[in-house]
């Protein structure tokens, strides 16, 4: 029966090797928490359902009170309204709305950055003024245009992320509706 030879570590890299394996935790942590610059942080109570209109502060809303339906996730060609989306939000949604004059080229931009993901809302809002605006549950990143790398990282991070009240909820299932 042959077993299996073992060349000793040198003690040096024994050392190097056990130093990386107990800092590898706290590197991984401090890059996962690391803030994207420029978002807009907001603090909002989760769960509370509201029939009719509603006045948010944030253009579009971040978060707060909201219907009870949610509004399916998706690409949609016209304005939707605010109380669906946000529950949509607390679901883990990321919200990408774009002002009225982005071209053409750029909407197809980003439609496709909702391809293949399951909680991701793209639509026109004619009310912001930046070109384009990402929202989460508590956070907000507005963009000049489709170019800027946060977009991706702000997906990455925020889809069903830290910030998320009802994180596996479904964002199907729900209204379709558009203004």
């Amino acid at each position: 029966m042959n077993r299996p030879t073992f060349s000793p570590i040198h003690p040096a890299r024994a050392r190097s090797l056990r130093i990386l394996v107990l800092a590898l935790p706290a590197l991984l942590a401090a890059c996962s928490s690391r803030d994207l610059a420029g978002v807009q942080k907001f603090t909002f109570q989760a769960g509370d359902h509201r029939e009719g209109r509603l006045v948010y502060a944030q253009t579009p809303p971040a978060g707060g009170p909201h219907n009870p339906s949610w509004q399916n996730c998706g690409v949609y060609t016209s304005a939707l309204y605010n109380e669906y989306v946000v529950h949509s939000l607390e679901h883990g949604a990321v919200w990408i709305t774009y002002g009225p004059t982005l071209s053409p080229e750029d909407v197809r931009t980003l439609a496709g950055l909702a391809q293949g993901r399951t909680h991701v809302l793209v639509s026109p809002n004619g009310q912001q003024t930046a070109p384009v605006v990402l929202t989460a549950w508590g956070a907000q990143l507005p963009v000049d245009g489709v170019g800027d790398a946060r977009i991706r990282a702000f997906l990455d991070k925020y889809e069903q992320g830290p910030t998320t009240p009802e994180r596996g909820a479904a964002c199907t299932g729900g209204y379709s509706g558009t203004l």
